[in-house]
């Protein structure tokens, strides 16, 4: 839809991405050891080599991320879907918690690369769609995913020297739209709004726009269609 709409869409992975969920479900150490502001530093570094500002859509850590991006004054226009929370955003709702608990419950898992089963991960990303689509999503999607950035988030705000934080006062920010799934139970309205309102106070344009019936999946389920044409909506007014 971005490339018909005009746009060069680039689409990089986190460093040492597999190509395939095969590869990754057969490999999950590559995934391990990878903090928050390694991968941050990863998405700048392909930034700083495009020939403009690009416009920044990312979901969940890549909406956090998507923030660490525009709060450096890299990004154009930026979208955070679901974002995960930065120090400062102080919600923590109960379904939060359960959500990461796969990974949180065990404290090894900082240096692991953790798979959810399908009970957790249709609780955690697919409690919106039929079970049907949830285990077609999770069979198409689902591979382990490093523990450390979800410790790192858990304790941002203890931690003065976090790697999980923005900068939400930089006025060459750019415009920034949160959107939130009604039903996210990972990163539900309390901690996309929290993000939204520590964002708020910048000069360029914020805004937030929940998407109604959508859980943590809403990027890749059959639902996908309208979350897009919002972030893309946004993007064509400032980009």
């Amino acid at each position: 839809m971005f490339a018909e709409a005009g746009y060069a869409p680039v689409l990089p992975g986190w460093p040492d991405d597999p190509d395939t969920v095969e590869e990754a479900n057969a490999h999950p150490e590559v995934f391990a050891g990878k903090s928050v502001g390694q991968v941050a530093d990863h998405f700048c570094d392909v930034i700083g080599k495009l020939d403009r500002k690009p416009a920044v859509v990312g979901h969940s850590f890549g909406g956090l991320i998507t923030q660490i991006t525009a709060g450096r004054g890299l990004s154009a226009t930026s979208v955070a879907i679901d974002p995960a929370p930065f120090r400062g955003v102080l919600a923590l709702p109960i379904s939060s918690l359960r959500a990461a608990s796969a990974v949180l419950g065990n404290p090894a898992n900082y240096q692991r690369a953790v798979p959810l089963t399908f009970d957790q991960f249709r609780y955690a990303f697919a409690n919106a769609v039929t079970e049907t689509e949830a285990r077609e999503l999770y069979e198409t999607f689902a591979v382990p995913a490093p523990g450390e950035p979800l410790f790192q988030a858990a304790v941002a705000n203890l931690n003065p020297w976090t790697e999980v934080k923005v900068d939400t006062d930089n006025p060459e920010r750019g415009p920034l739209l949160v959107i939130s799934g009604e039903k996210d139970h990972t990163v539900p309205w309390a901690i996309a709004n929290a993000s939204y309102k520590r964002q708020k106070d910048n000069p360029r344009v914020t805004e937030i726009v929940e998407i109604k019936d959508r859980g943590h999946s809403l990027t890749i389920d059959s639902g996908w269609r309208e979350v897009c044409d919002t972030a893309l909506t946004f993007v064509r007014r400032f980009h």
